[in-house]
C-alpha cells in the first residue's frame, strides 16, 4: 500500500503553476483566483500571490479583446499530483493512515471534479448571458458507469494523471476500477441517455439531464446454485466524489389532499403529503471542449420538524420518523416491485417527483434569465423539454398545473405552451407495455392533475369528432376507444351534447343509434325487399367489469409536440400500428430518430488498442467526433497488415476477458475460442432461451460425437451471457438459472473441455460491458422481430468489430444495411409476420422442428441438475394461454437459428474472412454515433443551436 508523500503544502513552484493553469481570464470572475489561491496554497504561497494578483487583476480586467478569452494551459503531472495530495489530506473519504487504491480514487476524483465545476461554471454562465434556447432531457435512468477514465479522456488530460499517479505510487487503470458504477439505470434506456450527454457537451449544445439519485439503484446480481440473488447496491456507500449537493437549491412536491375552488375560481390543491426535492449536480464534460453540461438528480427529504420528536420519547419510534422514511424511500430504489398498491403508489410517486422538481427547476430558470415583465408566451421559444419514455409522462399536467394555479394562465394559454414545449421518445413497440395507471390511484395521489388529465381528454376527444364527424358512429367508437387517455370512462358533459344532437343518436343517457327503418315490421320490410337485421346498437359507456386507466403514452401524443421512434423499424411499427390513429390525425408529429452510441466511451477508451489502428489507418483521430471517417477502413479490409494488426489487438482484449472471467466467475476459458457473447436485460422477448437452447444442442450433438468428429465438426467457443432479470419476473428468472445449470454442466464436462464453454457474468453493467465488448468476436440480438425497439448494444459491438447474429429487429436492420448483408448473420421470421404466425399457432396449425422437440426433451430428461424446467419448456408449448404457446416463437425461429449457427462456425474457420467481417463492421457503425442522432434531435425537435464558448 502506498504512502502519501510529501505535504499538499510544501511545493510552492507547483502549486504556482498548478494555479495558472487554471485561471481562464475574463471568462471566470477574477476572484476565482483567491479561491484558488486560499484553497490549494501555504500561507507563503498565498502571500506572494496574492502581491502578483493584486498587481495584474486591473491589468487582467481591462486585456478583454476581440479574440476572447486568453490561451488556457492545462494543467501538467506535477500540478495534478499537488492537487491529488491536497485532496487526500483536506477532503478525505478515508484515514490519514495510508494512501491505498480507494482513497487514491476519491482523491483523483475529486481533483477531476474541481475542474469540472469551473468548466461547469463557466457554460453556464456563458449560456445565462446570452439566454440561449436549452434542451432539459427527463429520464428515469442514467447508466452512466464510471466516470474517471471518461471524464480525464475527455479533458484529454489521461497521460498526465497517469504519470501524476505514478509519481503518487499508483496506476491510473487499478485506480479506476476503484470506482463503483453508479447505479442510476437498468438498461438500454439509461444508457442512451448517458451517451446523449456525453454527446450534447461534446457538440457543445445547451442542456441538462434530470433524473432521480437512487440509494440503492436497481439491485445488485448474485448468483448462486439458485439462480439470481437480489441484494441492494451499496455505491453510495463511501459518497459519491461527482456529486455537488446543491442545499440551496430544492423545491416542494405534493401528494394527495383536495383541490379546492378559490373565489377568483382558480384552483388550489391543498393539504396532503409535502416532501422536498433536493438537487444533486453531476457535471458531464464534453470531448475536447470546455463545454461541460449538467445532471441534474433528484433527492427526496423533509423538514426537521416532521421528525414527531414526542412520539420518538414516548417509545413510539415508527410513528416519529414515518414522515422521514416515507420521502426518503421514494428515492430508494429504481422501479420498485409493482404488484402490490403500495408498489404502484411508490412508483407513482417517483415519477411524479421527477417531473414536478423539474420543471419547477426549468421554470425558476426561465422567470431569473427572462425578467420582468414575464412573456410566458416565449416559454417554448427558451425550453425544450424531452420525456425519455413514458416515466416523465406526468410533465404534461405539471406543466399546465404550474402555468394555470401558479402563475395565473388560462387552460388555453397553458395548453398551447405545453404543446409547444414538450416531446416524447417511445421506446416500446408492444401496446400492451405502453405505461397505464389506475384513476383510481392517480385521483388519490395526484387529485388536481386528474382533472387537468380529463380536460386534455377532452381536448382530444373533441378533436377527434371534428376530424372524423357522428355520422358513422362505429367508427366513432372505434377512435375513441383506441385514442382517448382515459379508457372505460364516461363521456364529458360536452362531448354527450354533442351526440345528443346527432341525428344519428336517439337517446342522451345510452347514446344509442336506432335505425330509424327498422321500426317498419319484418313483414313490411321482406315486401318491400329490405335488409330486416338491426344494426348493432352503439354504446359509449364504460363497462363496469374493466378498470378505468390513464393511458400515459397517449397523454403523451397529445399533449407533445414530437413523437420519434428510436430505429427506423420501429418508428414504422409506431406510426403503423402502435399509434397508427394519431399519426392519422397528426402526421407531422412523427419522426424516427435512430439510437447512437458515444465512440469515446465506446470505442476510444474501452478500447484503446483498436483505436490506435483506427487512428492509423485512417491518418486522424478526428473519426472519434466525426465517425463518418471510420468509412475509410473500409478500403482497407483485404489488407494483411490492418488484417495483422486487427486480430492481434482483438487476443489482447480477449485475453483480458478471459482474466475477468476467472475472477468473477472462477471460469477458465481459451482466449484462442470464439467469444460469442449476450448481454442485455432478461426477457423472454430478447430470447436467451433460444441462444441457450442452440447451446444445449450443440452440446447434446457433441457428446454423441467421437473426438475427432466434435473437431472437425464444432468451432470451440466460450458462449457469455450477462443482465438482469426483473426481481419479480419469475420466467426471466428460470432463464437465468437455466443457463447457470448449463453453464455448470457443461464446463466441468471433461470429454468437451474447452470446445464448449458457458459463463453467466453476474451484475451486469456498464463497466462490465467495458471489458466485454472488446474481446467479444460474435454478438447475439435475436428479439422476436418487432418487438426490440431499437436496442444500443448492437451498434456497441458493431463499433468495436464484433459480427452480430441477429433478426431483423430494431436497430439491427440498419446495422446491416451499413456493415453489408455478408458480414451479419439473419436468420429468423420477419417482423410483418409475426401475428400470422401467432395466429396459425393459435389455430394449432405450427409443427414443432424435431430438433426443437429433442431438446427440449433433453432438458427435461435432468441432464442439467434436479430443478424441474418443466414451467419454462412449457411456455413453449400448447397453442394458447398465458404463459403458454410460445408467444415469442422461439419453436418457429429454431431451425433457421440453428443453420445460421452453423454458417458461423464456417466463417470462423476462414480468419482471414473473418477478420474482413470485423473490419466492415466497424467502418459501417459510423452512423450509431449519438452525435449524430443529437444532432438530430437539437435540429427537428428542439430547435436549438450549438453554443461555443469563447
Amino acid at each position: 500500500m502506498a504512502t502519501l508523500p510529501t505535504s499538499a503544502h510544501s511545493n510552492l513552484a507547483t502549486q504556482s503553476k498548478f494555479i495558472s493553469s487554471f485561471i481562464y481570464s475574463n471568462t471566470i470572475r477574477r476572484n476565482s483566483r483567491w479561491l484558488f489561491i486560499s484553497t490549494f496554497c501555504s500561507s507563503r504561497a498565498r502571500r506572494q500571490l496574492c502581491v502578483k494578483t493584486v498587481a495584474t487583476d486591473q491589468k487582467d480586467a481591462a486585456t478583454q479583446t476581440q479574440e476572447g478569452s486568453l490561451a488556457t494551459f492545462p494543467p501538467d503531472s506535477a500540478s495534478i499530483a499537488s492537487i491529488i495530495k491536497y485532496h487526500a489530506e483536506f477532503t478525505p473519504s478515508f484515514s490519514i493512515e495510508s494512501f491505498g487504491l480507494p482513497k487514491a480514487f476519491y482523491a483523483t476524483a475529486e481533483s477531476v471534479r474541481d475542474m469540472l465545476i469551473m468548466n461547469w461554471n463557466e457554460t453556464y454562465e456563458y449560456y445565462e448571458k446570452l439566454n440561449v434556447k436549452q434542451a432539459y432531457y427527463l429520464s428515469m435512468e442514467f447508466l452512466q458507469g464510471r466516470a474517471l477514465l471518461n471524464a480525464v479522456g475527455n479533458l484529454e488530460l489521461s497521460g498526465a494523471y497517469a504519470e501524476a499517479l505514478k509519481k503518487l505510487g499508483h496506476n491510473l487503470e487499478d485506480v479506476a476500477r476503484q470506482e463503483p458504477d453508479a447505479a442510476l439505470g437498468n438498461g438500454g434506456l439509461g444508457r442512451l441517455a448517458s451517451c446523449f450527454l456525453d454527446s450534447l457537451a461534446t457538440q457543445n449544445y445547451p442542456a441538462w439531464g434530470y433524473g432521480l439519485r437512487y440509494k440503492y439503484g436497481l439491485f445488485k446480481q448474485h448468483i448462486t446454485k439458485d439462480g439470481q440473488e437480489e441484494v441492494a447496491e451499496n455505491w453510495l456507500e463511501m459518497g459519491n466524489p461527482w456529486e455537488i449537493p446543491r442545499n440551496d437549491v430544492s423545491y416542494p412536491v405534493k401528494f394527495y389532499g383536495e383541490v379546492v375552488s378559490g373565489p377568483d375560481g382558480n384552483k388550489q390543491w391543498i393539504g396532503g403529503e409535502n416532501v422536498t426535492a433536493v438537487a444533486y449536480d453531476v457535471p458531464i464534460p464534453g470531448y475536447k471542449t470546455k463545454t461541460t453540461v449538467n445532471l441534474r438528480l433528484w433527492s427526496t427529504k423533509v423538514a426537521p420538524e416532521e421528525f414527531d420528536l414526542r412520539a420518538f420519547n414516548t417509545g413510539d419510534h415508527a410513528k416519529a420518523y414515518a414522515a422521514i422514511k416515507n420521502a426518503e424511500k421514494i428515492c430508494y430504489i429504481l422501479y420498485p416491485g409493482d404488484e402490490s398498491v403500495e408498489g404502484k403508489s411508490l412508483r407513482l410517486k417517483q415519477q411524479y417527483t421527477l417531473c414536478s422538481a423539474s420543471l419547477q427547476d426549468i421554470i425558476a430558470r426561465f422567470e431569473r434569465r427572462s425578467g420582468e415583465p414575464m412573456k410566458w408566451e416565449e416559454f417554448p421559444e427558451k425550453v425544450a423539454v424531452q420525456m425519455n419514455d413514458t416515466h416523465p409522462t406526468l410533465c404534461i399536467p405539471e406543466l399546465i398545473r404550474i402555468l394555470m394555479d401558479a402563475k395565473g394562465l388560462s387552460w388555453k394559454e397553458a395548453w398551447d405552451i405545453t404543446r409547444r414545449t414538450v416531446a416524447y421518445t417511445n421506446h416500446t413497440v408492444l401496446p400492451e407495455a405502453l405505461e397505464k395507471w389506475s384513476l383510481q390511484l392517480i385521483q388519490e395521489l395526484l387529485p388536481r392533475h386528474v382533472q387537468i388529465i380529463k380536460l386534455i381528454d377532452e381536448e382530444l376527444i373533441h378533436t377527434i369528432i371534428a376530424e372524423y364527424g357522428t355520422e358513422d358512429l362505429d367508427l366513432l367508437v372505434q377512435k375513441l376507444r383506441e385514442m382517448r387517455i382515459l379508457d372505460n370512462i364516461e363521456l364529458p358533459d360536452s362531448v354527450l351534447e354533442i351526440l345528443s344532437k346527432s341525428e344519428e343518436s336517439s337517446a342522451v343517457d345510452h347514446i344509442e343509434e336506432v335505425d330509424k327503418e327498422a321500426k317498419a315490421t319484418d313483414e313490411e320490410a321482406q315486401s318491400e325487399g329490405l335488409n330486416t337485421e338491426k344494426k348493432k346498437e352503439v354504446t359509449f359507456e364504460p363497462d363496469p367489469k374493466l378498470p378505468k386507466m390513464v393511458r400515459m403514452a397517449n397523454l403523451c401524443v397529445a399533449g407533445g409536440h414530437a413523437v420519434n421512434g428510436v430505429a427506423e423499424i420501429h418508428s414504422e411499427i409506431v406510426k403503423n400500428e402502435v399509434f397508427n390513429d394519431f399519426y392519422k390525425l397528426w402526421p407531422e408529429k412523427f419522426q424516427n430518430k435512430t439510437n447512437g452510441v458515444t465512440p469515446r466511451r465506446w470505442i476510444r477508451f474501452c478500447n484503446p488498442d483498436l483505436s490506435t489502428i483506427i487512428t492509423k489507418w485512417t491518418g486522424t483521430e478526428d473519426w472519434v467526433k466525426d465517425t463518418e471517417i471510420l468509412v475509410t477502413l473500409g478500403k482497407f479490409a483485404d489488407n494483411e497488415d490492418i488484417q495483422s494488426e486487427w486480430r492481434e489487438a482483438k487476443r489482447r482484449n480477449k485475453i483480458k476477458v478471459a482474466s475477468f472471467l476467472k475472477e468473477k466467475t472462477g471460469y477458465l476459458v481459451n482466449p484462442d475460442a470464439m467469444f460469442d457473447v449476450q448481454v442485455k436485460r432478461i426477457h423472454e422477448y430478447k430470447r436467451q432461451l433460444l441462444n441457450i437452447l442452440g447451446i444445449v444442442y450443440r452440446y447434446k450433438k457433441m457428446k454423441e460425437m467421437s473426438p475427432d468428429e466434435r473437431k472437425a465438426r464444432f468451432v470451440p467457443r466460450v458462449c457469455i451471457f450477462g443482465g438482469k432479470a426483473f426481481a419479480t419476473y419469475v420466467q426471466a428468472k428460470r432463464i437465468v438459472k437455466f443457463i447457470t445449470d448449463v453453464g455448470a454442466t457443461v464446463n466441468h464436462d471433461q470429454e468437451i473441455g474447452d470446445l464448449l464453454k458457458v459463463v453467466f457474468v453476474p451484475d451486469y453493467n456498464v463497466s462490465v460491458a467495458e471489458v466485454l465488448i472488446p474481446g467479444s468476436e460474435l454478438s447475439q440480438h435475436i428479439s422476436t422481430a418487432g418487438m426490440e425497439a431499437s436496442g444500443t448494444s448492437n451498434m456497441k459491438f458493431a463499433m468495436n468489430g464484433c459480427i452480430q447474429i441477429g433478426t431483423l429487429d430494431g436497430a439491427n436492420v440498419e446495422i446491416r444495411q451499413e456493415v453489408g448483408e455478408d458480414n451479419f448473420f439473419l436468420f429468423g421470421a420477419h417482423a410483418h409476420e409475426i401475428a400470422g404466425l401467432r395466429n396459425e399457432r393459435a389455430q394449432g396449425k405450427f409443427v414443432a422442428d424435431p430438433r426443437f422437440e429433442e431438446v427440449k426433451a433433453y432438458v427435461r430428461s435432468g441432464v442439467f441438475g434436479p430443478y424441474n424446467y418443466g414451467e419454462l419448456m412449457g411456455s413453449l408449448e400448447g397453442n394458447e394461454g398465458y404463459g403458454r404457446a410460445d408467444y415469442f416463437l422461439v419453436g418457429k425461429d429454431y431451425p433457421s437459428y440453428l443453420e445460421c449457427q452453423d454458417k458461423v462456425d464456417e466463417a470462423y474457420r476462414d480468419q482471414k474472412r473473418w477478420t474482413k467481417m470485423s473490419i466492415l463492421n466497424t467502418a459501417g457503425s459510423y452512423k450509431f454515433s449519438s452525435d449524430r442522432t443529437i444532432h438530430e434531435y437539437a435540429r427537428d425537435i428542439w430547435r436549438i443551436e450549438p453554443v461555443v464558448l469563447p
